[in-house]
């Protein structure tokens, strides 16, 4: 199954929310690659650095330059994309890859109306090339406290746009994020009790029901020497 993570803005958290998605299907013993597509090289550089520190499972990503096609013919598994609006041509290509296109939505208007655009984006690219792929949106980086209301009204009126799903799983604006992809680590693997952990083990489940079921790994013990280059 292609999975692909993006939007049209940046700072929506995608890399984040895909490096958590990879190391959380290879803990449930899944084979899982991802492709980083965004010329940032955030997500290669957090695989990168998890290698360095010795922390398993590692993850296996792919770089910018990457064509993915030609590595998903012969996967057996789930792949993950990282997507950026920087590169359309790559945009595209991934869109027409995709079974399912997941979109972190930051909790304001202005990321509202660009979640718009890049269903836009989505309906002219699939055409009548293919099937319309499941999308599935969230509200990532939501206010965590309880007397905002933008968190509230943003999953609102992403209620109205057409042809998506919608979760009401939310992801805080957490520094446990920030902490955890600093180390090379999945917020649950670094504070696995943590509320952060508990929102993106929620959300996890909801896109991988499936794998829910599945016995929960242990936390991995990080080896201090560094793995040779």
């Amino acid at each position: 199954m292609v999975t692909v993570i993006g939007n049209l803005k940046g700072g929506c958290g995608k890399s984040t929310i895909t490096f958590n998605l990879a190391v959380w299907l290879a803990h449930a013993g899944e084979n899982v690659v991802a492709f980083d597509l965004d010329p940032q090289a955030t997500l290669s550089e957090v695989v990168e650095l998890r290698k360095e520190e010795g922390v398993e499972p590692f993850i296996n990503a792919y770089r910018p330059d990457t064509d993915p096609e030609p590595i998903l013919k012969e996967h057996k598994g789930h792949a993950l994309m990282d997507i950026s609006a920087s590169n359309r041509w790559t945009m595209r290509q991934a869109i027409l890859m995709a079974d399912r296109i997941v979109v972190p939505v930051p909790p304001s208007q202005a990321d509202v109306w660009s979640t718009q655009r890049f269903l836009d984006i989505i309906a002219e690219t699939v055409g009548r090339k293919r099937d319309w792929p499941e999308v599935v949106l969230f509200v990532n980086r939501a206010d965590t406290h309880p007397g905002l209301r933008e968190s509230d009204e943003t999953e609102e009126a992403l209620t109205y746009l057409s042809r998506v799903t919608v979760l009401k799983d939310r992801i805080g604006q957490r520094t446990a994020y920030r902490r955890s992809f600093s180390e090379g680590r999945a917020v649950f693997e670094l504070s696995p009790r943590s509320k952060a952990a508990q929102e993106f083990l929620g959300l996890a489940k909801k896109l991988y029901p499936s794998l829910a079921k599945k016995r929960r790994t242990k936390r991995p013990v990080a080896k201090h020497a560094k793995l040779a280059s």
